[in-house]
C-alpha cells in the first residue's frame, strides 16, 4: 500500500509540479533544496549538506512550505535597538539608507525601517528588506547588520545593552564602609 501511495504521489508531483528540482522546501524540520524527484521518492539536500530521501507521499499529503515556488525572493528582518534619547526619525533614515545601499536588496518592495516600541533598555526598530538572492540571504543579513552598526556608530548613536539598577534599602555598616572605600575602625 505504501509503495502504491508513493508511486501515485510521484505521478502527482511530476504532472502537477507543485515542487520542482531546485526549489527550496521545508517539510517539518527538514529544510533544503530539491535535488531529484523520482517515481517513489525524492531527494532533498539540506543546508548542512545531508541528502535526505523523502517518500513522495509525504510531499503530497504533509504540509510543505515551498520557499521558491513563485520567485527567489526572501525577506530579511533585523532587530536593532538604540539608546533612549536618540531621534527615531534619524535612526529610520540611517537604517533605510544602509539597506538601500546593499546591491542584493531589491527596490520593489523597497526596504523599510519600523519603530516598534520602547524596550527595557532601548528604542526598538526593525529593518525589513527583500533580496532576490535566496541562497545568499544569510550573508546579506550579515552585511546589512554590519552596515546598520556602521551607520549608527558613524552618527554617534549608541547601541545599548541590558542594564539593571540595584537599589539597596538597608546595608550592613561594614559593607557600607567597604563600598565607600572607608577604612574599618
Amino acid at each position: 500500500q505504501n509503495v502504491v501511495n508513493n508511486f501515485v504521489s510521484g505521478v502527482i508531483l511530476l504532472f502537477e509540479r507543485p515542487i520542482q528540482v531546485g526549489d527550496t522546501i521545508q517539510l517539518g524540520e527538514l529544510l533544503g533544496d530539491v535535488r531529484r524527484i523520482g517515481i517513489r521518492s525524492s531527494t532533498v539536500r539540506t543546508w548542512e549538506g545531508a541528502e535526505v530521501i523523502v517518500p513522495n507521499a509525504s510531499l503530497v499529503s504533509d504540509q510543505v512550505i515551498n520557499w521558491t515556488l513563485s520567485d527567489r525572493q526572501r525577506r530579511i528582518d533585523i532587530a536593532v535597538g538604540v539608546a533612549y534619547g536618540t531621534d527615531p526619525e534619524l535612526v529610520i533614515e540611517l537604517l533605510t539608507e544602509a539597506a538601500r545601499a546593499h546591491p542584493d536588496v531589491v527596490s520593489i518592495p523597497p526596504p523599510a525601517v519600523h519603530f516598534l516600541g520602547f524596550g527595557d533598555s532601548s528604542l526598538d526598530f526593525q529593518i525589513r528588506a527583500w533580496t532576490g538572492s535566496f541562497s545568499r540571504w544569510l550573508a546579506i543579513r550579515s552585511d546589512l547588520t554590519v552596515a546598520a552598526n556602521t551607520a549608527l556608530r558613524d552618527a554617534g548613536i549608541e547601541i545599548p545593552f541590558p542594564q539593571r539598577d540595584l537599589h539597596l534599602r538597608s546595608v550592613d555598616e561594614g559593607v557600607g564602609r567597604a563600598l565607600r572605600d572607608e577604612p574599618s575602625s
